[in-house]
């Protein structure tokens, strides 16, 4: 996307300040990007839900919400779920990778997510899709997340708000985009997430 997108808003500088002022009460803190989805239930309200239960965890800044976009549902039918809303949260947090996780599944949990079935429908779905630049193929927590360089639903909004962003062990998010295409990720400029109060 360039920057003469009017579908991305830059953040007010004021809010920039504001949230690098409260960094200093997390020492050394991680970069983390987290992906949301949700395709059951007041879609956006879960969204925003999500984002402020990120934003009231003890450890945890986020510091960039990205728009929000809509995609068809991934390995089913046509037609037989509703469509996903998906968006990207960049956070800073002091929180080891296991306890990000850990939090994502709480968060999960309180919006009743339920694993009934694989590709099933979801109310949210919270996946932490890279952590600095680790790599591990811990079975419990993969990272980066083992499929988000080939999801354009994970990196349109990304790039959005992370345009130098680099997938680890995978390249440019960028570069990964350009050869995929954004083919079924509509931006839904009608809808807005907020960071956190």
């Amino acid at each position: 996307m360039s920057s003469s997108d009017p579908t991305v808003q830059p953040v007010p500088i004021s809010v920039v300040e504001q949230v690098d002022a409260a960094d200093v009460t997390l020492s050394n803190p991680k970069r983390a990007v987290i992906s949301l989805g949700s395709n059951l239930g007041n879609r956006l309200e879960i969204l925003q839900g999500a984002i402020d239960a990120l934003g009231d965890t003890p450890g945890l800044r986020v510091k960039a919400v990205s728009p929000v976009y809509e995609t068809d549902p991934w390995g089913v039918e046509p037609g037989t779920q509703a469509t996903y809303f998906n968006a990207v949260v960049l956070i800073k947090t002091t929180l080891p990778p296991s306890s990000l996780l850990e939090r994502g599944h709480a968060i999960e949990e309180a919006f009743e997510r339920v694993r009934d079935e694989r590709w099933g429908p979801r109310t949210i779905d919270v996946d932490i899709v890279a952590y600095q630049d680790v790599v591990s193929d811990d079975p419990q927590l993969t990272l980066p997340h083992p499929r988000a360089h080939e999801r354009a639903f994970v990196l349109v909004p990304w790039n959005d708000v992370d345009p130098q962003a680099e997938v680890p062990g995978r390249g440019a998010v960028a570069g990964l985009l350009a050869a995929m295409g954004q083919e079924g990720v509509r931006v839904r400029t009608d809808l807005e997430l907020r960071l956190p109060e």
